[in-house]
């Protein structure tokens, strides 16, 4: 071994002195900070990571937002919540699924901040219970409400205003040609406007069973024709799936669906859309989420004459009144396993604040926001913002228990036999569905 000299150790003591002196005279350089936000891919993400920058203006605190594909998005952080993963500080997830990530231990409880923050005050209160709270009724929350959407309509002005098929129309039905004050009415014009021999249909819904696309049309109108999914705090099924009003309004999606263009069994949002811009239909429902591209010019050549309205009214065969749209859109949540909550809180609490509300709206996220919603600024900033408005005070959720996953599924594809296949009857199709989520909640042990 080389000796090493007293001589050169002290030389290397002082400047190991020296350097270590002047490590201590320096700043100490802090570790960058940042949160990432797990979203779905498509233009809201987009928007919140827009917005973001002014926080991360105003903190240092950067601000990922990370997105994945919807078609493997619900998937994607279910296996990493199992996981227990921090790879995420903030996941804007599906409503739907917030029991399952609540029963899992993967979303902070943020009842004490919400009230401490007035969300609860200066949020609309149908977004709180669908977006933040589990069990329904509880008012125990998880989430913030982040991205409001719900299904509505858009409509060719030009052809509900045009004289001859006002005149045609009123001869027909008895009545003014018009924006839909009905779900009766909305099907009058789909079969009014339905004209397959001239490659024009009289309306584009949803049809595919895959996911949720054909039953988040269905529930709306089990809601408005005086049916329910069920009692989400007993999840007794049987007495409302398979009442009379829920039927009627399971009928109504089959008499609707005659009236669709070729091909419509699997449609979900973009053949809805697509049917529209092609000018092969006179109205098409969707989430508001996609109603930019139909406000675009460029992307729409009716834009101009580009209407909108919300999920219309309904009478029931009980004869009340009843008005519901089904719920899109997502809340905020904190990830349990975050090492960043404190920073993800701030970013929490700055998104909650008006202004960064209005920034939110006017990029183009969906805000649920009281003053926001009806501030004058708000509704005159888009054609279709006035229908949002509407739409955020009557929308209504699926089922958000850990089984929506398995509730969805069954629910779709046997309803879509009846729907779209056009087999067996509505009382069947319920009654069946009825039997089946009864069981699954039997096995899961809600009724012990």
């Amino acid at each position: 071994m080389k000796r090493i000299s007293l001589r050169s150790v002290a030389v290397i003591l002082s400047v190991s002195l020296i350097a270590g002196l002047y490590l201590a005279s320096c700043p100490v350089l802090a570790e960058e900070e940042f949160i990432t936000i797990h979203w779905a891919q498509w233009a809201p993400a987009d928007y919140l990571e827009k917005l973001s920058r002014d926080f991360t203006a105003e903190t240092g605190i950067e601000v990922i937002v990370e997105q994945t594909p919807w078609e493997t998005f619900v998937q994607k952080y279910n296996t990493e919540l199992i996981a227990k993963s921090d790879a995420w500080d903030i996941i804007v997830g599906d409503s739907q699924d917030i029991g399952n990530n609540v029963v899992g231990g993967h979303y902070v409880d943020l009842t004490n901040w919400i009230t401490e923050q007035q969300v609860d005050k200066t949020f609309t209160p149908a977004s709180l219970t669908y977006y933040a709270e589990y069990p329904k009724g509880s008012k125990e929350y998880y989430a913030v409400p982040c991205e409001g959407d719900a299904l509505a309509w858009a409509y060719r002005t030009d052809l509900f205003e045009d004289a001859d098929n006002m005149a045609a129309f009123e001869k027909e039905y008895g009545y003014s040609l018009g924006v839909p004050e009905s779900w009766d009415m909305l099907k009058d014009i789909a079969e009014f406007f339905h004209d397959p021999a001239n490659d024009f249909y009289g309306v584009a819904i949803y049809g595919d069973n895959g996911y949720d696309s054909l039953a988040m049309f269905a529930e709306q109108v089990i809601w408005s024709f005086g049916g329910e999914l069920g009692n989400y705090s007993t999840y007794k099924v049987d007495g409302y799936l398979n009442t009379e009003g829920a039927i009627a309004g399971i009928e109504y999606y089959h008499d609707l669906f005659q009236f669709v263009p070729p091909g419509f069994g699997n449609a979900f949002y973009i053949k809805t859309n697509d049917a529209f811009v092609a000018g092969i239909v006179p109205m098409s429902t969707n989430y508001l989420a996609f109603f930019p591209g139909l406000a675009n010019k460029a992307t729409n050549e009716y834009a101009d004459v580009t209407g909108y309205f919300a999920c219309p009214p309904q009478v029931g065969p009980d004869g009340v009144e009843r008005r519901f749209a089904s719920l899109g859109g997502q809340g905020a949540s904190v990830v349990s396993y975050s090492k960043k909550k404190d920073l993800a809180f701030k970013w929490l609490e700055w998104f909650i604040k008006p202004d960064t509300q209005m920034k939110w709206a006017k990029l183009g996220g969906y805000t649920c926001h009281i003053d926001t919603l009806a501030s004058d600024e708000f509704l005159n900033a888009t054609p279709y913002n006035p229908t949002f408005k509407t739409s955020m005070e009557i929308f209504k959720d699926w089922w958000a228990c850990p089984e929506y996953d398995e509730l969805l599924r069954t629910f779709s594809e046997i309803i879509a036999d009846y729907v779209i296949m056009d087999n067996g009857t509505a009382e069947q199709a319920l009654q069946k569905c009825t039997e089946k989520w009864e069981s699954i909640f039997e096995e899961a042990g809600y009724y012990d």
